[in-house]
């Protein structure tokens, strides 16, 4: 089908879905308790770390939107699409999105999180994204028609971006990227030339061998990763064997370059690692390598279980799925530019993991409530999602449907309106559910 019959197969889907049917969010009647389907999510964590999970979602409405991605996936699959299906992250919401670093050692920006990644619809990232941005400026004291403003500035710009990608072969669009530095370079205005080689720098700076002296110790000559309970300790469990035995499997998800790469560094130490708000409790772990000059490697090895997608998106039919590959492959289709240890392994216990570097180059954005900041934020995200999509999906059929016209991003902002209500009133039945001692909480001290 060429792009012109794709584009026009993507407008006729507007007979079936409607533009503005997207602006509409009520619950269904069937709507699932918001705590049963957090609760049900609980299953194979770490029980002694979830208190930490609940606490940290219930400090503010973003937090609880951040954590619970498996209630607002539920949520939109009781939602019609356009059938129209992408790479989908699955968990697309603002704070997923930061600076990393290629392999050449550039800083670019792009989706950072891959969890929850599964083929699925377009429109369920796009919405989560929209969502999130609706939550958090409220949650920084915007008023509505700021927030409403800034949802829509999400879906100019993906949407603008999209019709781009069709003029564009699939080769120019997986070398597509937002570098920092170009973007420095294209900035006239100082004060936004200044915040971002400031966050360059920042970005630049975390990498192993500025981390190591902060998570290191010497003991006895060798060298561990220091104790920092409750959100870095050592479990028996993790004994030398056990590891190696994982990093022998993980190897072998490596191409035959980096395999001699990895080879060059020596295991010396692995720890727990407590991370992020809606991962709390699943199994992660930091591991300790060594060359023989003693310059560090730093790996993350983060347990990967069934997406919330899965139940919406997948036949029952299919087969067996590996978790950790899913992620991989994922984070390789979604992004410019990955980790190269990038890699993947199932454990001795039969759960499914995956590997990249821990920090490298790194960067979340700090929410502001600088209307100019955030708007600006809003565009960039919306850029690089329809990098995402486009990779995978199609982009002539995308923006056919999209139109170009602001009619969608109204749609879409009015939904972010709608749902940012839902999650503000699912904060509060969670907040309830811990006065009441439905749901265990330990509200960490800052």
């Amino acid at each position: 089908m060429g792009v012109q019959d794709q584009a026009d197969d993507g407008r006729s889907r507007r007979d079936v879905v409607s533009r503005s049917s997207h602006g509409h969010w009520a619950p269904s009647a069937d709507r699932r308790d918001p705590i049963e389907v957090l609760l049900a999510s609980n299953e194979g964590r770490l029980a002694e770390l979830v208190p930490i999970r609940f606490g940290r979602m219930a400090v503010s409405p973003f937090a609880f939107l951040r954590g619970s991605a498996a209630v607002m996936t539920g949520d939109l699959a009781s939602v019609p699409t356009t059938g129209l299906r992408v790479q989908a992250c699955g968990d697309c919401h603002l704070m997923n999105f930061g600076l990393f670093a290629t392999p050449e050692r550039n800083v670019v920006f792009g989706i950072n999180d891959f969890d929850e990644t599964m083929p699925g619809p377009w429109e369920w990232d796009l919405k989560r994204l929209v969502a999130s941005f609706v939550v958090a400026a409220r949650d920084v004291r915007l008023d509505d028609d700021r927030a409403t403003e800034t949802a829509a500035n999400v879906v100019r710009a993906y949407r603008e971006r999209m019709w781009e990608f069709v003029e564009m072969s699939p080769l120019e669009i997986w070398y597509d990227r937002i570098d920092l530095a170009k973007e420095i370079e294209a900035t006239s205005d100082k004060a936004t030339r200044i915040r971002r080689e400031r966050m360059h720098e920042q970005a630049r700076k975390r990498v192993a061998d500025n981390l190591f002296p902060k998570l290191v110790s010497s003991d006895g000559g060798g060298m561990r990763i220091a104790d920092q309970a409750p959100l870095m300790f050592h479990v028996p469990e993790l004994t030398d064997d056990f590891v190696l035995g994982f990093l022998t499997a993980y190897r072998d998800s490596l191409s035959d370059d980096r395999r001699i790469l990895f080879d060059r560094y020596s295991y010396q130490d692995a720890a727990v690692k407590v991370v992020g708000v809606g991962s709390v409790g699943t199994r992660c772990l930091v591991v300790l390598f060594t060359s023989e000059d003693g310059h560090p490697l730093l790996l993350q090895v983060k347990e990967a279980n069934n997406s919330v997608m899965a139940p919406h998106v997948l036949d029952h039919h299919e087969g067996e799925i590996h978790n950790g590959k899913r992620v991989v492959v994922g984070q390789h289709l979604m992004q410019p530019a990955s980790d190269i240890f990038l890699g993947w392994a199932r454990g001795p216990s039969g759960r499914d993991f995956y590997v990249r570097q821990l920090r490298d180059m790194k960067l979340s954005v700090t929410l502001s409530a600088d209307r100019g900041q955030f708007t600006n934020y809003a565009k960039y995200c919306g850029l690089a999602l329809a990098r995402a999509h486009a990779n995978t999906g199609s982009a002539a059929a995308i923006a056919g449907y999209l139109g170009t016209s602001a009619k969608i991003d109204k749609a879409f902002a009015e939904f972010g309106v709608a749902y940012a209500q839902q999650t503000e009133q699912d904060h509060q039945v969670l907040v309830e559910a811990i006065d009441s001692g439905r749901v265990p909480a330990i509200m960490e001290t800052m």
